[in-house]
């Protein structure tokens, strides 16, 4: 099976077998996605040495016109395996891979939640995927968590504003610009442009002020929305994905008592909350296996 992500201008294919081993993995580059993920499936296919036995897709906005000229492409690359008419989530694909292979293997009713360049949240309910009426569900970039209002969150969401990567650098910038010192600001030789959320996590790391706070806000944030996740899905399991899990020394603890300070002792007391295990490559391995699930 080959499963496919398509990011913001790259894409990321994997060939998995019958048990979810990856046996071939390309990843593209491009600002064409359709050529990207030709090229990524491809690849992947190539190095699987196999027979492809289905292709599925996860995208962060499924929806996009750039999108919809990908799976057409790929329909027609391979018409024959080929076997769903869009794309899914890319926190739903996450969420059905680490059930299936990763952190949260053999549970049947698991909450994903993951952060990075953009936010994304899966839920599996009896072993399938919950994605709504229109397949556009669990949206959690657009938590409204922040009742004073941003126009930046009408364009993305509250929660994308304020804890992915771009809103994480953005708010250590206001603290810069409002008179607060960082170190960040040398390390970019005063570039803000330069700034990445890994240079706040870091700095944190080090013992920045400013960025230890900016971590802590984000913590803040991230534990509410998992608070409104888990009072709504009631998981056995929370896998907490992205920077919650490669910086899983800096967020998972703050989240996690972020968390329990806003859901039922009852409800805290029996759900497990692990660190994602499969990484970057966890919506395209959802991916393949939602080319071979029943999607309710």
């Amino acid at each position: 099976m080959l499963g496919l992500e398509l990011l913001d201008n790259r894409a990321l294919a994997v060939a998995v077998d019958d048990t979810g081993r990856v046996v071939g993995r390309a990843s593209v580059a491009s600002g064409d996605l359709g050529a990207a993920a030709l090229a990524t499936l491809d690849g992947a296919a190539a190095g699987s040495a196999g027979a492809v036995g289905g292709v599925g897709v996860a995208a962060m906005a499924p929806d996009a016109p750039e999108c919809a000229a990908a799976l057409k492409a790929i329909g027609t690359r391979y018409p024959g395996s080929f076997v769903r008419d869009g794309a899914h989530a890319s926190g739903t694909a996450a969420a059905m891979a680490e059930t299936w292979i990763g952190a949260a293997r053999g549970a049947t009713d698991v909450v994903y939640f993951g952060v990075g360049d953009h936010t994304s949240a899966g839920i599996i309910r009896g072993g399938a995927p919950l994605t709504g009426a229109h397949h556009r569900a669990p949206a959690v970039a657009w938590l409204a968590l922040n009742p004073v209002e941003r126009e930046d969150y009408r364009k993305t969401g509250c929660l994308e504003a304020e804890v992915a990567a771009a809103g994480i650098v953005r708010r250590l910038v206001w603290r810069i610009k409002a008179g607060d010192r960082s170190r960040v600001q040398d390390a970019v030789s005063g570039d803000f442009s330069a700034i990445t959320a890994n240079h706040v996590l870091d700095a944190a790391r080090s013992g920045d002020g400013v960025s230890i706070s900016v971590v802590r806000d984000t913590a803040k944030y991230l534990g509410m929305a998992a608070a409104n996740l888990v009072v709504i899905a009631d998981p056995s399991v929370l896998v907490l994905g992205g920077m919650m899990a490669s910086a899983a020394d800096l967020l998972l603890e703050p989240v996690r008592l972020e968390l329990a300070r806003r859901v039922p002792p009852a409800m805290m007391q029996t759900l497990t909350i692990v660190p994602a295990a499969l990484g970057a490559d966890a919506a395209a391995i959802g991916a393949a296996r939602l080319a071979t699930a029943t999607v309710q």
